[in-house]
């Protein structure tokens, strides 16, 4: 009686895999088989990535159902040419064992890049995680628009290559139609988890739709790219940045990203399939948008009997918050008290001064948020800023305030 794919013991180092591959060590194992790393003896022991595939639960009677699908879905890979994906290389039979052949990718995964920014004490500046989406979105979009969901998007299945720029997306895992038709039966010891990882995606990452009921979509990939992205922003796993009794996501209180690029990622993650971004172009378009400034048309203004003096509203708006928390007997600054010379347009490098009220009143609502750091924060920003506007300022405090509704709190507390 023949063994059962998953009962075969692990291909040894060593191993001339189909007269051909020489298997070098084991990359992994999970529901639907092993990953070797292996070298090519007829590509000049070109590495590449031997994945064995066999479904745990799989007996002799099944094996020729998997069989075709494999070949099906392994046909669909091969169509798939994109320098950020791995090209699909061979895939075969032998000993009883199905097998695929992929090129290998000598990089990093984005998990690793994490930890080693973490021991720098520091994760992924929201500049990068939009340059990263940005980059790997479009390898989404091509996907997609092949009819195929990869459904296991995460940092450990994404990958910076050695001396490029670009990240690959890797581990597509044979697997949708495969793994639909284990679900589909009646027996559920036949459908077995390897750590956080099932045949639907892995726990954390993977929507509550592809977890729950093994229904996924190009959205599901979305999400899963969401959550990728603010686990790269905020270094904690997934769990961490969910509450625990609503299930709503709570990302925001751990790391500090201007208002247009918390909204993409918020679409990203909407738990509700109609209520996210349904395509990768869509993303795209709004992360575009991100920074760009907002044109408004007026008609022209004819400036013919204006004073030398200068008038700007809003210069005029942030002093008077400013010398609202003057003190009796202070020197008020203001355009009027400039000299002739500076009135009639020439300012050089000065900007709307900042009153000692105002100030003190900034430290002891910073100090509120954050401890007694909050006067050498403030000493250290007038230092470096000593010609700094009231709205600049309280920015820069903001900013360092790591909750992100407090810190809105904040700034609404001093501009009401």
């Amino acid at each position: 009686m023949s063994q059962s794919p998953m009962t075969r013991p692990e291909i040894a180092a060593g191993t001339l895999i189909d007269n051909r591959y020489i298997i070098q060590k084991l990359l992994g194992q999970g529901g639907l088989g092993r990953t070797y790393l292996a070298f090519d003896t007829r590509r000049f022991n070109e590495a590449c990535v031997l994945k064995e595939f066999a479904p745990i639960g799989t007996g002799e009677s099944g094996l020729e159902q998997y069989r075709n699908l494999f070949k099906r879905e392994a046909k669909i890979l091969h169509q798939l040419q994109h320098p950020q994906i791995p090209k699909f290389l061979a895939c075969f039979e032998g000993d009883g064992r199905l097998f695929l052949v992929q090129e290998y990718v000598d990089g990093k995964t984005y998990s690793r890049l994490l930890g080693e920014l973490q021991r720098q004490g520091r994760n992924f500046s929201e500049d990068e995680v939009i340059q990263w989406l940005k980059n790997l979105l479009p390898v989404l979009e091509y996907v997609h628009q092949h009819n195929i969901i990869h459904r296991d998007i995460s940092p450990d299945n994404i990958m910076l290559p050695d001396g490029k720029d670009l990240p690959v997306l890797i581990d597509f895992g044979v697997g949708k139609q495969i793994a639909d038709m284990n679900e589909g039966k009646s027996s559920n010891h036949q459908v077995t988890f390897v750590g956080k990882m099932s045949l639907v995606g892995k726990v954390g990452y993977a929507p509550r739709e592809q977890i729950s009921l093994g229904l996924c979509s190009a959205s599901s990939d979305l999400y899963a790219l969401g959550v990728t992205a603010i686990v790269l922003l905020t270094g904690r796993d997934p769990s961490l940045l969910m509450d625990q009794y609503s299930l709503e996501w709570n990302w925001r209180y751990y790391t500090y990203v201007s208002d247009e690029f918390a909204q993409v990622l918020d679409c990203m993650l909407a738990d509700r399939p109609n209520k996210r971004y349904q395509t990768a172009r869509e993303v795209i378009k709004d992360l575009e948008r991100i920074g760009e400034p907002e044109v408004a048309i007026s008609p022209p203004v004819i400036l013919d009997d204006l004073p030398a003096t200068v008038f700007n509203p809003e210069f005029q708006a942030m002093s008077a918050i400013s010398q609202s928390y003057n003190q009796p007997g202070e020197t008020i600054f203001s355009p009027s008290s400039l000299p002739a010379n500076v009135q009639s347009g020439q300012i050089e490098q000065q900007q709307p001064s900042l009153q000692p009220g105002f100030i003190k009143h900034c430290q002891q609502e910073l100090a509120y948020h954050i401890g007694p750091m909050a006067n050498l924060i403030i000493e250290e920003i007038l230092d470096e800023n000593p010609y700094i506007s009231p709205d600049q300022f309280v920015e820069l405090i903001a900013n360092q305030i790591p909750n992100f509704q407090a810190a809105f709190e904040f700034k609404k507390s001093l501009f009401s």
